[in-house]
Parts: structure tokens; C-alpha cells; sequence
């Protein structure tokens, strides 16, 4: 068998030496991507309850026995007509029904619910692991403060569900790009730190990808913090034809640059919003295509990789106009956050790929030899 085929076990290895016993390598392996698939489910809710209006329709926070849903009509009565009182009932959905406030209530409560979850699958396994010795302190170190990450989210999102709840008709769109990076930076550290015990040790031909690698992986956060943006004012029903923003290629300065002072533009105008979004796609497909070309003067493993990620950008911008076009149906926009998590989560891994510490020819053997 050849060398390469020995990567990703000796790798591995190599990363437990310091961080993970051996015997223990696949129990927190399989954790850290679990607990990395479980903030993408997080993230995915939470993207239906922004779309079918669902995140102020719980106007309490209480951590543990928020847990529990309404258990009788008097409950759901009480809970509906606290509701009534916020901007938003009283501003959009006058005519609300007790069976259409049930549904919206019920993406929150999921949303919230399943936070609680990941809190608690992050926190107790991490400690079973440390307290038995399976982990470094150091390493355990990294994972609380992961943690520590998963707790800040939630109290994020309920200052950004607070800010909709007086004066406004729907949350804060910076608390809502907030709320949803410091969800992809978790992501991002579940799967740096889970890739960090599975995947190969890049050759030396392909460590100058490194810059590149990171450029894209910040590009497609920045873009998933422009898409945030464009979930919350709306902007994705505006101007619904592509190539072409209202008959232009590019808007006019004047819609572009209308609010003042200008910066508001970048934050507040839904036409700015959705342009810029749309362009920083054009600028990541641009740059996937140059890192793919750097990519093939690499070695033949990163190389693959970098196409993949072309895939993945190819298949993320069709979503993301086809979300456009249809006025982001519910299944649209789910698909597009998804996708974005997807692509997000393969640049992290790639870049974990190209960082990845240097192993010996002596552990080389070593496995070999296992």
C-alpha cells in the first residue's frame, strides 16, 4: 500500500500523543464531529424560525423550565396573549390565530430546546472525558472554551429576541448577524479541533496553500455575516431577478448610497444588503477558481480538496438564486444556510488539512506495523 493511505490514522496518532490517549482517540473524534453536526442542526432551526417569523413568539427567558412546552389551553392562552402585547402581534399579524401562534411558538421552543442540548452534550462528555484522564488539560482547556462559546450564543440570541420585543416588528438584524457568526465560530472550532484528529498531514508542496485556504474560509464568513444581514431586513424579496438588480447590473449610487450616514447603507439599506451579498458571492466563486488553480500546483490530495470546494461554492450560489427568484420559499432558504455551513465547515477542514503538524517516518512505521 502506499504512504498516503497511512495519513490519516498516523496523523491522528501523532495529535494524541499530546491531546487525546489513544485508547480513547475515536470516542472523542466521533464527540467533536457529533457535537459539530449538532450545532449545524442549531443553526439550521434557527434559520426556520427566522423564516416563518417564529423567533419573538416566546417573550421569556427562562433557561431551565422554559424547557417544557405549554401543557394545558390555559397555558397556550396565557402564552398567547402575552404575545398580543409586542409590536410584532399587534403591527403584522393582528388577526393571528391560537392555531398559527401554536406553530410559530413550536420553532422557537425547538430552537431553544435543542440549544439547551448542545450545552448540555458539550459539557458533560467533556467532563467525563477530562475527569477520567481520556484528554489534556490543555486540550480540555480548548473544549471548555468551546463551550464557554455555546453558552455565550445563547445569551446572545436572547438579547437579540429582547430587541424585538418593545419597539420593533423583528429583531435586530446586528444582533441577528451576531447571533448567527458566533454560531458559525463554534462551528468552525468543533471541526478544526475534530479534523485535528482525523485528517492527513499535508506534503510539503501544498503548505503554501495556507494564506489562500484562509482567505477563502474568512471570505465565506464574511458572506454567511452579509447573509444574516439580508435575513434580517428582508432584503431577499426585493429585487428578485438575477443577473439583474431592478433592470440594473449595478444599482445606481443613489439607491446604493441613500441613507445617511453613509455606513447605515451597509447595515440598514435592504438594497445595499442584498447588492453586497451578491457581490462577495462573485468574488468567492472568483476566488475558489484562482485557489483551485493554486491547488493543482500542490500535491494530488489538496488538489481534490480545492475541488470539492469548487462544487460546493457552484452548488451554493445556484441555491442561493434560485432563493432569490422564488422569494425564499421555506425550503429554499433552508438549503442555502445549509449549503453555507457546508461550504463554511469544508474550508475549515481543508485549512485544518494544511496545518496539520508533521509526523515521523518512525510513526509512519508504527501504524504499519498495528
Amino acid at each position: 500500500m502506499t504512504d498516503w493511505m497511512y495519513f490519516p490514522e498516523t496523523a491522528a496518532r501523532a495529535v494524541a500523543r499530546d491531546n487525546v490517549k489513544a485508547d480513547s482517540l475515536r470516542a472523542v473524534r466521533g464527540w467533536l464531529w457529533f457535537m459539530a453536526a449538532m450545532v449545524f442542526v442549531m443553526v439550521l432551526i434557527g434559520g426556520a424560525t427566522r423564516l416563518t417569523e417564529s423567533g419573538l413568539s416566546i417573550t421569556e427567558w427562562k433557561p431551565v423550565t422554559g424547557a417544557l412546552p405549554p401543557l394545558s389551553q390555559g397555558d397556550w392562552l396565557a402564552l398567547f396573549a402575552k404575545y398580543k402585547q409586542i409590536p410584532q402581534y399587534k403591527q403584522l399579524f393582528p388577526d393571528m390565530t391560537l392555531a398559527h401562534f401554536k406553530y410559530i411558538y413550536f420553532w422557537e421552543w425547538a430552537h431553544r430546546l435543542h440549544a439547551r442540548l448542545v450545552g448540555l452534550e458539550m459539557l458533560l462528555p467533556l467532563i467525563w472525558f477530562w475527569m477520567r484522564g481520556a484528554i489534556s488539560n490543555k486540550f480540555a482547556l480548548k473544549l471548555f472554551l468551546i463551550g464557554a462559546l455555546i453558552g455565550l450564543q445563547g445569551l446572545v440570541g436572547w438579547y437579540m429576541v429582547k430587541s424585538g420585543l418593545t419597539r420593533r416588528v423583528e429583531v435586530s438584524q446586528y444582533l441577528l448577524a451576531l447571533h448567527l457568526l458566533l454560531a458559525s465560530f463554534t462551528f468552525a472550532c468543533l471541526v478544526w479541533q475534530a479534523a485535528g484528529l482525523s485528517v492527513a498531514t499535508p506534503s510539503s508542496r501544498a503548505t503554501g496553500l495556507r494564506p489562500w485556504a484562509l482567505a477563502l474560509a474568512l471570505l465565506v464568513f464574511i458572506q454567511i455575516g452579509f447573509g444574516a444581514l439580508v435575513a434580517g431586513l428582508r432584503a431577499g424579496q426585493v429585487n428578485n431577478t438575477w443577473p439583474l438588480m431592478d433592470g440594473h447590473l449595478l444599482l445606481p449610487l443613489q439607491v446604493l448610497l441613500q441613507k445617511h450616514p453613509l455606513w447605515r447603507n451597509f447595515f440598514d439599506n435592504v438594497d445595499t444588503v442584498q447588492f453586497q451579498h451578491r457581490m462577495l458571492a462573485y468574488g468567492v466563486v472568483a476566488f475558489v477558481l484562482a485557489y483551485v488553480w493554486r491547488a493543482g500546483a500542490g500535491d494530488k490530495t489538496a488538489a481534490r480538496r480545492a475541488a470539492l470546494l469548487v462544487g460546493l461554492v457552484a452548488c451554493q450560489v445556484a441555491l442561493g438564486i434560485v432563493t432569490l427568484v422564488l422569494v425564499v420559499p421555506l425550503w429554499a432558504g433552508l438549503m442555502h444556510q445549509s449549503f453555507a455551513f457546508i461550504l463554511f465547515g469544508a474550508t475549515i477542514y481543508n485549512l485544518r488539512a494544511l496545518f496539520q503538524p508533521a509526523f515521523s517516518a518512525v510513526s509512519r512505521s508504527a501504524v504499519r506495523s498495528a
